[in-house]
């Protein structure tokens, strides 16, 4: 049976609450059972539901593997542009311009995988606010309280084919 859901975090783990998605991701393999690795996310296994991967940035080849995939949830830190500490919500392929050349949004990353190869997963966001972005790969002490209720929603998520908030944002204040 094929992987029908990839749940790909990205951000630098070497700047602190910037790599929280390395950490989210890993308590999401230890809650469902999986060695958790010690550096880094692969891509998991053949097969493996959820797929789970983590990547330092979104890039443009990353379309043709989303496109083997029934839905998507990225997961990322924020740094307060979003009201709410986590937010989980519906996304749309859509292409926005980046004031950066190497920075794809989630949503710039769905509409090429449409274009490019006719993939069209649901897309998902959670994102966790972080609070310190120093060297050092121990997240701040809020962003770790954060990182545990994301992992919980993301399990919820993964062990149902809807949001398991009914369709609304998860919000922490």
């Amino acid at each position: 049976m094929a992987a029908t859901t990839l749940i790909l975090g990205f951000g630098n783990l070497d700047r602190q609450d910037d790599g929280i998605a390395w950490h989210i991701l890993r308590g999401l393999a230890e809650l469902l059972g999986r060695p958790a690795p010690d550096e880094a996310l692969e891509f998991g296994a053949p097969g493996e539901d959820p797929t789970l991967a983590f990547v330092l940035q979104l890039t443009p080849d990353l379309a043709e593997i989303l496109a083997g995939f029934q839905r998507v949830c990225f997961v990322d830190a924020h740094t307060g542009e979003m009201l709410d500490e986590v937010s989980f919500q519906p996304i749309q392929p859509a292409f926005q311009l980046s004031p950066f050349t190497h920075h794809l949004t989630p949503q710039t990353l769905l509409s090429l995988t449409e274009n490019l190869y006719s993939g069209r997963p649901q897309g998902w966001l959670l994102a966790v606010r972080g609070y310190e972005f120093g060297f050092g790969q121990e997240l701040s002490p809020r962003a770790a309280e954060l990182a545990q209720e994301a992992v919980r929603t993301l399990f919820r998520w993964c062990k149902s084919d809807l949001n398991p908030n009914g369709g609304k944002s998860v919000a922490s204040g």
